[in-house]
């Protein structure tokens, strides 16, 4: 039995560390990846800064110009760019690097899935980090320099103006994936698109807070992220709704029928009444169930059953128990009347007990 498990525990062990090194070559690909681009942006560093620094540098006044406040900062600030820069560019790669770890994992279905949701969740970051560039550092830097007072100058350090549009950044390009989120909960049956489209109130308060939290704290980087994001969420519920329209048809056609079971097994309520088919009752069984008031010769017909039935049944109900009862056969005073025709004495009940005093 022992040599039986060995070898099973000896191919598992194979197994994990053949994982662990095809893990470490793929990271090592990604990380020569990086590296060669950073070695080929390195030497325009400094052109690239100026670039980024563009929407700054032409709000700022006459004769201003941005600092280094730190002895590195001309050398650092730069090389952290170029770095920053090299990992957005080799993004597809190191996503094509993850995709080949994990796909062998997935199924058929979750691969038609995910390959197009890793190509589109690249381009939707992209397409985030252009937007804060083209149209959002503009407006912010923009309403930043015309607030200030006329006697402050303007001279942002080099470094925290990196840090600030790295922030912006960062933050669109995550909330540009909205899309990607909205279609993954959809796949996975979480939700459906109509019960997303209706809580569409909560989530534009959720995308001004999400625009609160991923932004520094002003208000206009705020707004400008969060009508995106309610945009970009719209367009994820009528994406999920035409690739999923086939098994969200088939989802609905089956609640429905489940609920008209669930109805049918219900009695009906008519008129304060609950209405319930009857097995043994075939007579008015009209085959559908449903409640049938009685016509009025149906009506006279039972209450002179009813009468009827009532004037058979006179037996004299004796509380006291003693046998003493009333017959249908008495005469007009009460007596009973014998066989032969004549009255004999009525039999009265004995007295109550209490009528015999102590």
């Amino acid at each position: 039995m022992d040599e039986q498990e060995k070898p099973s525990s000896e191919e598992s062990s194979m197994s994990f560390m053949s994982h662990l090194v095809e893990l470490r070559d793929r990271l090592l690909r990604i990380v020569l990846a990086v590296l060669l681009i950073f070695l080929c942006l390195f030497y325009w560093a400094n052109d690239i800064y100026t670039y980024l620094a563009e929407p700054l540098t032409q709000h700022m006044p006459e004769g201003s110009q941005m600092i280094a406040i730190d002895v590195a900062s001309p050398f650092l600030t730069p090389f952290k760019l170029v770095l920053m820069l090299s990992v957005f560019i080799g993004m597809p790669y190191i996503l094509y690097q993850i995709w080949g770890f994990v796909a062998p994992g997935l199924y058929k279905h979750e691969k038609r899935l995910a390959g197009p949701l890793l190509a589109s969740s690249v381009i939707l970051f992209y397409c985030g980090m252009a937007f804060a560039y083209y149209v959002v550092f503009p407006l912010v830097f923009g309403f930043f320099s015309s607030v200030g007072p006329e006697i402050v100058s303007i001279s942002t350090d080099i470094g925290r103006y990196l840090d600030f549009v790295l922030a912006l950044f960062f933050g669109f390009g995550i909330a540009f994936e909205v899309p990607i989120a909205t279609i993954l909960l959809v796949a996975m049956g979480m939700t459906t698109p109509k019960k997303l489209a209706q809580k569409r109130p909560f989530v534009i308060v959720g995308a001004f807070i999400i625009g609160m939290l991923l932004n520094p704290p002003d208000v206009i980087s705020q707004v400008l992220l969060a009508f995106p994001m309610w945009l970009l969420f719209e367009a994820g519920v009528i994406a999920s709704a035409y690739i999923f329209a086939d098994r969200l048809r088939e989802e609905e056609l089956e609640e429905a029928k489940r609920e008209a079971e669930e109805a049918a097994a219900e009695p009906a309520y008519v008129d304060g009444y609950y209405v319930v088919d009857d097995p043994a009752d075939t007579a008015n069984n009209s085959g559908h169930g449903e409640y049938e008031p009685l016509s009025e010769e149906e009506m006279e017909a039972e209450l002179d059953r009813m009468e009827e039935d009532d004037e058979d049944d006179t037996d004299y109900d004796d509380p006291l128990g003693d046998g003493y009862s009333q017959d249908n056969d008495q005469g007009a005073d009460g007596s009973e009347a014998d066989t032969d025709g004549q009255d004999k004495p009525r039999k009265e009940p004995p007295p109550a007990p209490e009528d015999y005093g102590p």
